[in-house]
């Protein structure tokens, strides 16, 4: 069953050719609301690793002019933070390697000033004047402030199976690994953002947390996830819900698995799992997304022999951003990756019996995170 936690790995996966090839990060998404108005804001907060084994005195930035032309990788551990929505802005900040104190065993920790990260805790902050921002496109940000001091709870996990196994861990065989130890995540707390604070409660957060890591990134890069959910046939809410749709072209010992997405729902306490790496399971999947002159939209279609899963997703590209990351040679090949925190959308989950289907739910979804991207060159 995929719901099953496992610290080992969500720790740090920096070890051996990623260590000079390599990143990790741990990314977290949820909603705050406004203090003085009320307004809901969805908010992220990114804890990024990048090629320690190459760390100089200073973070190494690879999108500086002339590490590009010499070729010089990035290496530094970034924190990213920021919202979407109306007032959308995405803040880096970076450290150099001997300013981090790093635990990459389970369970994992990372720090560096006031800034930290655990399974079950996020402080930090960052600043960056508009003067800062327009001097240093290498930094890939916005200008603003944000500060944060937040609690998580981890309740469900997407534990995705053979390909972040211990074995092809060891072997670095993917190009980019996957696991969400908390698809469902309770997060509560306080954040500051350009001057107004946002209270976290843990009843309505709809958190998220997993991490990615390894030497490249997916192209196309597609995610999905919620656990806002509303049955449309008992009109309840699914309190003990959630599901998770990532990946698009992952690649294995070099050879590209063309459109392939791993997914599942964490149905009322129920496992429904569509993974490919689970070959005996007979996952086949269908998805294509458009970009309309107002919304992203997401259409994706998961079977196996037992159940089914349709999942029709938008969301507004005003309150979506590019989400900006460079990979451990120095290249940004994305420059539009699309990632959002208010989509909305209805999903329908089936059982399968032969040809015919028996409706499980239909489902109205609210608070979905997001994301589409592919390499432009």
């Amino acid at each position: 069953m995929f719901n099953k936690k496992d610290e080992r790995r969500n720790a740090c996966m920096l070890t051996g050719k990623f260590k000079k090839r390599g990143y990790d990060w741990w990314w977290h998404s949820f909603t705050a609301v406004n203090d003085a108005t009320g307004q809901e804001v969805p908010f992220f907060i990114e804890y990024f690793l990048c090629n320690p084994a190459l760390a100089k005195e200073t973070p190494t930035l690879g999108q500086l002019p002339q590490n590009k032309a010499d070729g010089t990788k990035p290496s530094y551990l970034m924190v990213k933070a920021g919202c979407w929505g109306s007032n959308k802005v995405q803040l880096h900040r970076f450290f150099a390697w001997k300013d981090v104190n790093l635990h990459g065993k389970a369970p994992y920790s990372v720090s560096a000033d006031d800034c930290f990260a655990s399974d079950t805790k996020l402080l930090g902050s960052i600043n960056i004047s508009e003067q800062d921002a327009a001097s240093h496109p290498e930094w890939m940000c916005d200008a603003g402030s944000m500060s944060w001091n937040l609690e998580l709870d981890k309740q469900v996990a997407f534990n995705v199976g053979f390909g972040a196994s211990a074995l092809f861990r060891a072997l670095k065989a993917f190009e980019m690994y996957w696991h969400a130890e908390g698809m469902k995540t309770l997060v509560s707390g306080t954040i500051t953002l350009n001057g107004e604070s946002y209270t976290v409660k843990r009843e309505n957060s709809y958190g998220y947390a997993d991490k990615n890591w390894g030497c490249g990134f997916t192209s196309p890069w597609v995610w999905l996830s919620s656990n806002d959910l509303v049955s449309n046939v008992s009109g309840k809410r699914l309190t003990n819900s959630v599901f998770d749709i990532g990946g698009g072209r992952p690649k294995v010992f070099g050879i590209a698995l063309e459109r392939k997405l791993l997914s599942a729902f964490w149905y009322e306490g129920k496992p429904y799992e569509f993974n490919f790496s689970k070959f005996w399971t007979g996952t086949k999947t269908t998805f294509s997304y458009e970009e309309t002159a107002e919304e992203i939209v997401w259409h994706v279609e998961q079977q196996n022999h037992h159940a089914l899963m349709r999942t029709e997703m938008k969301c507004k590209k005003s309150d979506m951003l590019w989400v900006n990351y460079e990979d451990p040679d120095g290249n940004k090949r994305f420059k539009k990756l699309w990632n959002g925190g208010n989509g909305y959308g209805n999903v329908k989950l089936y059982k399968r019996h032969g040809k015919k289907l028996e409706l499980i739910d239909d489902i109205t979804v609210g608070h979905l995170g997001c994301e589409y991207g592919e390499f432009e060159d």
